[in-house]
């Protein structure tokens, strides 16, 4: 948990510091205070070093899923059907088999992802889809810094802000 209490409540300051994180994971950059980055980068970092610890420690399977099939349109196709009694006919959503490759995590990658969907949530990038930033940690960010051992982010201040004189500082990755 933060040091810092950055004159918020600690509900406040804890969904704060998650809605910075999930930017920060999201966008690779953050501007905020000098105080503010510093929060974030301890948690980023780590969220990464966890990340980078587990990130092969997964087996995949073969699985299979009913689903519903679909016409041209995307809409569900149906099939009439009748009663055992032979009397009333009603429609039923045809469904189709198929077998699909899935990740399995171990037990102690799943508790760190666990762990890092406390601090991450699930946003919209820019064209409004749905991006869960779990799996971009995990899946971009991780292998990339697969072979360093910490010092994943670095915090560039530059100057005071305007309005109230606050310092200010960009978080990156490195």
């Amino acid at each position: 948990m933060p040091n810092r209490k950055m004159g918020r409540a600690s509900d406040q300051r804890t969904a704060m510091l998650r809605n910075m994180v999930t930017a920060f994971v999201i966008n690779g950059k953050l501007e905020t205070t000098t105080a503010r980055a510093k929060e974030v980068s301890a948690i980023v970092e780590k969220l990464i070093t966890a990340a980078v610890k587990e990130k092969d420690n997964f087996t995949t399977k073969e699985v299979t899923v009913s689903s519903a099939k679909l016409d041209g349109k995307g809409k569900k196709v149906l099939v009439t059907k009748t009663t055992k009694d032979g009397k009333r006919k009603y429609d039923v959503v045809d469904r189709e088999i198929k077998t699909k490759t899935v990740t399995v995590d171990a037990p102690s990658r799943l508790a760190a992802r666990r762990d890092a969907m406390y601090w991450l949530h699930k946003s919209h990038d820019d064209e409004g889809v749905v991006v869960n930033p779990v799996n971009k940690l995990y899946d971009e960010i991780a292998p990339r810094y697969a072979g360093r051992n910490g010092g994943y982010t670095r915090v560039i201040k530059i100057g005071a802000r305007k309005g109230d004189g606050s310092e200010m500082a960009v978080l990156e990755f490195v």
